[in-house]
């Protein structure tokens, strides 16, 4: 399946990055407009954020902040500009956050992923996320109605009347959790039930290993990932070239080291941080709190756009240390103290009955006195003392992890 959805998605990544921050300004001008916007960009030049380098100045806007923002200033946060009575639909999210859905096809940008799934105009789409308040189901929905698909909203559980409904309508895709589309198979088969109508799928809200990609592979149910938020819908999706996913269009993806707003080097495992372009509800460096690594080279389905791996595990990394929280900003916070320092890790451990800390520094140079000093600064900027261990450039893994916490479980 090498067919595209439209010629975004095989333009050169010169033309998407010129598109991309060429539209970037405007964005940031209606964002401004909102007060809660004003007040984190004040002072900044819209017209001036033409490129990456720029954008990796302005503030982050943390996803695990927004509940406390929006009960400051409900119901958005001030951080939108449009009524509330102009958008489609109004959900709310765990949190809680409440999310708005514009009033236009596709406002989640589901599509593009859909298609690469192999979603046709014409086929019957079993769509199983919930549809009561989380966006999960319109997001697939809408999406799939965009391509000029029939829907039937089952959303989740139900098994018995999801058979009665597959038999009727007999759908060629799927949308859902991929442990829901097990328990769907495993209940058909068990009953003696054909369900091999169902050929494609999409999945999201869960983890999708290995086995359990063959276990569906072996039903003969061709299954693609997607990965989105309630926030800002899909950020990436997976394709036929099944290596990595590729990013969804009008987004700018950043790939910041957790508890900063740096980029990484590239290849490197850091934080999600989405900038969309959408002035109706604009999310500026919004970090989602999620871990991957960017991949460059080009897709072998033709798609030109960055990759990424896939989620890679959470960037709260926040530890409680002898009664004390440490989070991966402090560790970011010591490091821009000390220019010797390219990389830190702190290790959280237990030892007769007691939390340790050992702060392992990957450094360019070790000047005389450079333990000591960055030791002082670990206790300054933490209140609790720690060692602190050297090591040569590459030593630490590429994992994402700032903070470490090795203790044992229970």
């Amino acid at each position: 399946m090498t067919e595209h959805h439209d010629a975004l998605e095989t333009r050169s990544p010169a033309a998407r990055e010129a598109d991309l921050f060429g539209r970037l300004p405007a964005v940031l001008r209606a964002a401004m407009a909102a007060p809660a916007y004003a007040e984190r960009l004040a002072g900044i030049d819209p017209d001036g954020i033409t490129d990456r380098n720029a954008l990796s100045t302005l503030p982050i806007l943390r996803k695990a902040d927004l509940p406390a923002l929006q009960r400051a200033a409900p119901p958005f946060g001030g951080f939108v500009t449009a009524a509330v009575g102009s958008f489609g639909r109004l959900f709310t999210s765990p949190g809680p956050i409440f999310e708005p859905e514009a009033a236009q096809p596709d406002p989640w940008g589901a599509a593009r992923g859909l298609h690469a799934a192999g979603f046709r105009a014409g086929d019957i789409v079993l769509n199983t996320f919930g549809y009561h308040l989380t966006p999960g189901g319109f997001i697939m929905d809408s999406a799939a109605r965009a391509l000029g698909c029939a829907v039937i909203p089952a959303g989740p559980g139900n098994t018995e009347q999801q058979m009665e409904v597959i038999a009727a309508y007999r759908p060629s895709c799927y949308a859902g959790t991929p442990d829901f589309l097990k328990i769907l198979v495993e209940a058909a088969e068990s009953r003696g039930i054909d369900i091999g109508c169902i050929r494609r799928a999409v999945v999201s809200g869960a983890a999708f290993p290995p086995s359990l990609q063959a276990w569906v592979r072996e039903r003969g149910i061709d299954a693609y990932q997607l990965y989105a938020t309630a926030d800002v819908g899909v950020i990436a999706y997976e394709t036929s070239a099944r290596s990595g996913m590729v990013l969804n269009e009008n987004l700018i993806v950043e790939i910041v080291r957790p508890g900063t707003g740096d980029p990484v080097a590239e290849g490197e495992v850091g934080e999600i941080v989405v900038t969309n372009l959408d002035p109706h509800h604009p999310q500026i460096r919004l970090a989602v709190g999620d871990l991957t690594a960017a991949m460059h080279q080009p897709s072998g389905c033709g798609r030109t756009n960055t990759r990424i791996k896939g989620w890679l595990g959470r960037a709260d990394q926040t530890a409680k240390i002898k009664g004390m929280f440490v989070r991966p900003e402090q560790v970011a916070e010591i490091a821009r103290r000390h220019a010797e320092i390219h990389k830190l890790r702190l290790v959280v451990g237990r030892a007769d009955e007691v939390d340790t800390m050992t702060l392992k520094a990957e450094i360019y140079a070790e000047p005389a006195g450079l333990i000591d000093a960055v030791a002082s600064t670990l206790q300054q900027v933490t209140k609790l003392k720690g060692a602190v261990e050297v090591l040569p450039l590459g030593a630490l893994p590429n994992d994402g992890k700032v903070i470490a916490d090795e203790r044992p479980v229970g």
